[in-house]
């Protein structure tokens, strides 16, 4: 029997019922730190056993072959599938956290870090009773390629980033602008075939796939773009890298710390350029790093120093100054 594909609202209902499960013990504005994790986990086990079995089939059956990595885009060692978690009926946490630390290992290049520094293992705040409770939700549905379209599994979790932003009351925060305003951002600054992009606050992801967004929607082929991001909260540029894969992007760095302080990208002569430069910066920071302005090692005080207590017109200089020759840049 063909199991069909999974629905946009499905996921969502799916979701929000997970965050159900959490409420009481964890608080709202913690939901994200051990929700999105589980998600990408189960996708990540999911699509591994379709891989395997697609492989077992061209094989007729030769299992060594269908465990070769070539088969596979990401490797999950012995012990650590979403499977061996759900026969796991004592020290839940424990099992999730080496779990994932194994997952991140044997694939350092691209998911070092990716899943946080949650304390799975913390019993006061997540019993064996409530994992088991989690694990058995996810456990529902199967979100392999040929089950969720990686579109579909990208609105979901998209959705679900500003159903926490709703729950925390961060709709302008840190965590989430609101989707029109990407939206029209992304209209505006009109990003084409094989340019870079690049968001210098990117948070959970938004604006870049907002480009990737636009090029679909004008018929281009958007595996030819280029992201760029750093983020400086650990969580949300966790969740950004996850947001890339589960969107079947292949093409991004994303990277964890302070862009004012510490950029994260440069070329041979200084600061790496690029074609498109969007961001929603966090507005009026106060510690933002003035210290280090009157003689920035990369040339971005252009206009001067600006004022110790608001960082605004550090991010707009930081962001001209990561502009190529022929640059857009939309703040």
């Amino acid at each position: 029997m063909t199991k069909n594909k999974i629905t946009l609202s499905q996921l969502e209902q799916y979701l929000s019922k997970a965050a159900w499960i959490l409420k009481g013990p964890v608080d709202a504005s913690d939901f994200k730190i051990y929700i999105f994790p589980l998600l990408f986990f189960k996708r990540l086990s999911d699509v591994y056993d379709e891989e395997y079995k697609q492989a077992l089939e061209e094989s007729e059956g030769d299992v060594e072959y269908a465990s070769l990595p070539e088969f596979h885009r990401f490797e999950i060692p012995k012990g650590c599938h979403w499977q061996d978690i759900r026969e796991t009926t004592t020290n839940v946490g424990l099992a999730i956290e080496q779990a994932l630390r194994g997952i991140e290992q044997a694939n350092q290049e691209l998911l070092y870090g990716i899943f946080g520094d949650a304390q799975w293992s913390n019993k006061n705040k997540l019993s064996d009773r409530l994992l088991i409770d989690l694990v058995e939700h996810f456990s529902q549905y199967t979100l392999s390629n040929s089950l969720v379209d990686p579109d579909i599994l990208g609105n979901a979790y998209e959705y679900l980033i500003k159903h926490f932003a709703d729950l925390t009351n961060k709709k302008a925060g840190e965590f989430y602008t609101p989707r029109s305003v990407v939206h029209l951002l992304g209209l505006i600054l009109d990003p084409h075939e094989g340019e870079t992009i690049y968001d210098p606050a990117c948070g959970t992801g938004g604006m870049l796939l907002e480009c990737v967004d636009h090029l679909k929607e004008i018929n281009e082929d958007y595996r030819t773009l280029k992201l760029f991001g750093q983020e400086k909260n650990l969580t949300s540029s966790s969740i950004a890298r996850m947001n890339m894969f589960l969107h079947d992007i292949e093409d991004f760095q994303i990277y964890r710390g302070d862009t004012l302080r510490d950029p994260a990208f440069f070329a041979a002569d200084g600061l790496k350029t690029f074609d498109c430069v969007i961001a929603n910066p966090p507005f009026s920071l106060k510690d933002w790093g003035a210290e280090n302005w009157t003689n920035d090692p990369y040339g971005r005080n252009i206009a001067g120093v600006p004022p110790k207590g608001n960082g605004d017109m550090a991010w707009v200089q930081h962001m001209i100054k990561s502009m190529n020759s022929t640059a857009r840049c939309f703040i």
